[in-house]
């Protein structure tokens, strides 16, 4: 009896670990997140006179090399993420989990083709800085293509940075050992998400509203909260968890 009950005992150290390194994860993701979509982004005007823009971009060159840097490790970082985190919560519901480890990878290889956008970005403004001038009309244009393009890209990503909140938003509710609040706020996220893309695409005016500004609210709580509580928690609720077991 002794043996069996020592067998499935939770090992406290290891899982400390993965929750450790799930919560770096996600704090890289967080932060590199934040600063590529919420500061840089803010940064770049995308309607405007052509000229204009191009005027604000070749002074901003160096804001946006450091976003695709930080969108690039954003991603790679997010490549790792949902397998430790299917390493903590898969023994709470292992189809959910394997369910949103698939709803995370595959928004990967989209995320780091629209990278290129800023990419192609960046080599039209060195080559309208080479020129010595703004650049032809045609320079133009294909700077404010790459710029939609990104943006349009980010609207694609959106249906799935939504789509998977719901299965991990499920494990963390279910699991025992996160706030369940935090489940709800994550699976409101992945409403919230996906009402963003519907407005965005069918709403002429949503964008704009107040609406707008507050609908991501939700996930943004959700997932600040998750990664904070594996990082400073993590130790503390380690006795709940369990290494998920083939089934």
């Amino acid at each position: 009896m002794v043996g069996t009950q020592d067998q499935h005992k939770p090992r406290e150290g290891p899982v400390h670990r993965a929750a450790m390194i799930a919560g770096l994860l996600y704090l890289v993701v967080v932060a590199t997140g934040m600063f590529n979509l919420g500061y840089v982004s803010s940064q770049i005007p995308l309607h405007g006179d052509p000229q204009t823009v191009l005027q604000h971009l070749l002074q901003s060159a160096t804001l946006l090399r450091l976003g695709v840097v930080a969108d690039l490790s954003c991603n790679a970082a997010f490549l790792i993420l949902p397998l430790a985190l299917y390493w903590l919560l898969g023994a709470t519901n292992r189809k959910a989990a394997l369910l949103m480890v698939a709803l995370a990878v595959v928004q990967v290889p989209i995320a780091f083709v629209n990278a290129t956008h800023r990419l192609d970005l960046l080599w039209l403004l060195g080559d309208a800085a080479r020129s010595g001038t703004l650049g032809t009309d045609q320079i133009r244009l294909q700077v404010m293509l790459a710029l939609h393009a990104y943006r349009n890209g980010l609207l694609v990503l959106e249906v799935f940075w939504g789509l998977w909140l719901a299965p991990l938003g499920y494990l963390v509710l279910r699991c025992g050992f996160l706030p369940r609040v935090l489940g709800v706020l994550l699976m409101l996220g992945c409403l919230g998400y996906l009402f963003d893309f519907v407005g965005t695409l069918l709403v002429p005016a949503y964008p704009s509203s107040a609406l707008a500004d507050y609908i991501n609210l939700p996930a943004a709580m959700g997932e600040i909260g998750t990664c904070l509580w594996l990082l400073v928690m993590g130790a503390r609720g380690s006795a709940g968890l369990i290494r998920p077991t083939a089934r």
